[in-house]
């Protein structure tokens, strides 16, 4: 499917009066080689320990989205081009992070696509504490696992439903 986030919000209007599309407030980089992407969301709540991210991206992506709610910490990189890959390997569309990455240079050639906050080259501890399938909020948006998502270079768009 080819989108635009822009065409997206004209053509559904109705929905985004509605609330039931809804647009992520503008706080992200992209640092995948996708600018563009789309797909059902995931959802992850942590904090500075990524083992969640590994588990969840080693399972089938099946062309969804990993939404991760870091707690917006600066502190450690959350996902990095290891777990990237593995997101590629099983099919994962995409990951917004409330977080940090790291290895940006090497997943920004990956055929994925990653929005984050910022880049940091420490890794986190690994304590196996977080919490999956959960609503997640940040930047304005709370998210439902079961929702769709759309990504492009203007922005970020939160469905009920998938849009046409």
């Amino acid at each position: 499917m080819t989108f635009a986030t822009a065409d997206l919000c004209d053509r559904h209007e109705e929905a985004l009066r509605a609330g039931t599309l809804r647009v992520l407030a503008p706080m992200f980089r992209s640092f995948g080689g996708c600018a563009a992407f789309h797909g059902r969301i995931a959802t992850l709540k942590l904090f500075e320990d990524n083992s969640y991210v590994r588990k969840a991206l080693a399972q089938p992506g099946e062309g969804r989205v990993l939404v991760i709610d870091g707690g917006g910490s600066l502190r450690r990189a959350l996902v990095g081009d290891q777990l990237a890959a593995l997101g590629v390997e099983n099919g994962w569309a995409g990951m917004v992070v409330y977080g940090c990455i790291r290895d940006a240079a090497a997943i920004r050639a990956m055929n994925i696509g990653v929005l984050a906050l910022a880049t940091h080259p420490q890794k986190t501890d690994k304590k196996n504490v977080g919490e999956a399938d959960v609503p997640v909020s940040f930047g304005g948006l709370t998210f439902h696992a079961g929702e769709w998502l759309y990504a492009d270079d203007d922005g970020v768009l939160v469905a009920a439903n998938a849009l046409e």
